[in-house]
């Protein structure tokens, strides 16, 4: 059994300094991985993602992740990722990567995602050169994380994005901005891929739970939804069930587990 630490929307800012750090050293002995969903400062500048950097360094556990619109803000979103790459976390942006955790070999595939509405109400690459784009640039998105899972050689694999792959985990958002929250492109990688669990962030007046159209069960972890400093689920061999997608040939599951106390 693996237990992943995931947590989305920290937005960190300069004046954060202090505030991750003791929930990030307070994981050790609780998780064995972190996993954070994007948004890690709060308006994309490289001094804020110091501060980032400054917390997650020394983590006791792996620390992956992506980036979210607010890290892109600054036009500094390479920048940011190396700083963040230079204090121990792997960031993916279509790419994978594998941990071994007590003989289980967990996959995490990555990518920010973007925009772009779901089944019945989402955009189309037709029309105005803007809205290609728009649409397209989803579609690419997609494509990587796919390409991303497709390519991991693991026991379980989890799809990490920061927008939302369906519109169960909008839910407690209005209507109206659900195209801008996520696309179902990314759902459909996630089912193609074979991820055993997906885990984003984004929404901030979201819900936590869902699943995609595939059975892969999808959790909203933003802060504002989750309400504590991160969410800890189990997967793999050993963990009980929870509605979650068996993935051939591995007995893989993934479960809720309560956050450690006092993080």
């Amino acid at each position: 059994m693996m237990r992943i630490a995931a947590v989305g929307d920290i937005h960190l800012g300069a004046d954060s300094g202090g505030t991750f750090g003791p929930v990030v050293r307070g994981l050790a002995g609780h998780a064995d991985v972190l996993l954070l969903a994007g948004d890690l400062t709060q308006h994309g500048l490289p001094a804020e993602a110091e501060v980032v950097a400054a917390e997650v360094a020394g983590a006791p556990l792996p620390v992956i992740a992506v980036l979210g619109n607010h890290d892109y803000h600054g036009d500094a979103e390479r920048e940011i990722a190396g700083i963040l790459t230079g204090a121990g976390v792997t960031v993916l942006e279509g790419t994978s990567t594998v941990v071994d955790v007590d003989g289980e070999r967990l996959g995490v595939a990555g990518v920010k995602g973007f925009g772009g509405g779901f089944a019945g109400a989402s955009g189309s690459d037709f029309g105005e050169p803007l809205m290609k784009a728009f649409v397209r640039h989803t579609k690419e998105a997609a494509a990587k994380l796919q390409y991303a899972l497709d390519a991991l050689d693991c026991d379980f694999r989890i799809a990490l994005t920061h927008y939302a792959p369906i519109p169960d985990t909008l839910i407690g958002e209005r209507a109206e901005i659900y195209p801008f929250l996520g696309s179902y492109h990314l759902a459909e990688a996630m089912d193609a891929g074979g991820a055993g669990l997906a885990l984003h962030g984004h929404a901030h007046a979201g819900s936590e739970r869902g699943s995609t159209a595939g059975g892969v069960p999808v959790r909203n972890v933003a802060r504002p939804v989750i309400g504590r400093p991160c969410a800890i689920y189990a997967v793999g061999v050993g963990a009980a069930v929870e509605g979650a997608r068996m993935v051939a040939p591995s007995p893989t599951s993934a479960v809720d587990l309560a956050a450690p106390t006092g993080l």
